[in-house]
């Protein structure tokens, strides 16, 4: 097997005193995830640039996340928005990078210590020096190796091989690639769940290629960003189900990228998340992913929230609405979406 870390002393010290920390599991019974074998819906929060976040920023986070009964968190592993490169694989040729792969850890025990999961998400795309970012099957597979056997002893996470795959643009990732990507980390651990994420609404077709080709543990799903998409989410989610299940083999649903403020002409109130949220659950979605991001229409695009953790917390980014939103998520999660309860 490739040497993918140097191990250092200071390395092997971490390694050592996390390493007995690691309990929590997830894991899938036909289309619901469970933790430590107990079925459980994940909640989860986009913390995009997570590996950026200092130790003091990652803690006060991961602390409210927990708190506000968030269970699961979306990391990036090769991320390098506004030029600055948190990779933890190189993006040209996928091996290790240091640094990043202990803050990986890092994050892995700290969202472990609180129950918590973590997608670890790979993206094609453009790099910070705007040089090709895993374009290439070896490099990505390279990468996959690298996450993987960094993080074969942690159980609380999951791999997404590629964000939005299905965009045919720099993001594209073949399904005969995803395949191929599957069956590298499946090979390294058989037990790692895998998939890979789709850009916007799916087909049936699309649904097929990943459960049949791909064949991956779950499906994630974008979804559409525009006014009609809450209203929308319970038929979405009970026509994605069927498709499931007539094709077969039953599989999680996930929303790992819903709509989210700052994004287009449309700014999704409290309300918005929350009847999202209700609708996807209700109808038997097996996750939804509280998404946010930066401010396209800002010139400096701040607050960027999750995308830029080096200067502020997540929770110091966040706007009005979705501190409201937020405010509203207990008393949203007690209820049926069905019984139009006023949320003030």
């Amino acid at each position: 097997m490739r040497q993918l870390i140097s191990v250092t002393p200071i390395l092997l010290l971490f390694v050592m005193s996390t390493s007995a920390a690691h309990g929590v599991e997830l894991g899938v019974t036909q289309d619901c995830f469970t933790i430590d074998g107990k079925p459980a819906f994940l909640l989860g929060c986009s913390y995009y640039s997570g590996l950026g976040a200092s130790e003091k920023t990652l803690r006060v986070d991961l602390d409210e996340l927990h708190k506000r009964g968030f269970n699961w968190i979306r990391v990036f592993a090769d991320w390098t928005a506004y030029n600055k490169d948190l990779s933890a694989v190189d993006v040209v040729t996928g091996v290790p990078r240091q640094r990043y792969l202990e803050r990986l850890m890092r994050l892995c025990d700290e969202c472990d210590r609180r129950g918590m999961i973590v997608d670890v998400t790979l993206a094609r795309g453009t790099g910070a020096n705007h040089e090709p970012c895993l374009q290439t099957l070896p490099v990505h597979r390279q990468a996959v190796e690298t996450l993987v056997n960094t993080l074969k002893s942690h159980k609380n996470w999951y791999l997404d091989l590629s964000n939005e795959q299905n965009i045919r643009d720099v993001r594209y990732t073949s399904i005969d690639q995803l395949a191929n990507l599957r069956d590298t980390a499946k090979k390294l651990d058989p037990h790692l769940l895998i998939t890979a994420s789709h850009g916007g609404d799916a087909s049936k077709e699309e649904i097929r290629a990943y459960l049949q080709k791909a064949h991956f543990d779950l499906i994630s799903i974008h979804r559409e960003r525009d006014p009609k998409a809450p209203a929308k989410a319970a038929d979405a989610t009970r026509q994605y189900k069927q498709w499931i299940q007539e094709i077969g083999p039953v599989v999680p649903l996930q929303y790992d990228e819903p709509f989210r403020r700052g994004y287009s002409d449309w700014e999704p109130i409290a309300t918005d998340f929350v009847k999202d949220l209700q609708a996807s659950r209700d109808a038997g979605a097996a996750g939804w992913c509280f998404h946010n991001g930066d401010s396209r229409r800002a010139p400096d695009r701040k607050p960027r929230r999750s995308f830029d953790l080096q200067d502020q917390p997540l929770f110091e980014q966040l706007d009005a609405q979705e501190q409201k939103f937020l405010s509203l998520l207990q008393a949203a999660l007690k209820q049926p979406a069905e019984s139009h309860a006023p949320l003030r």
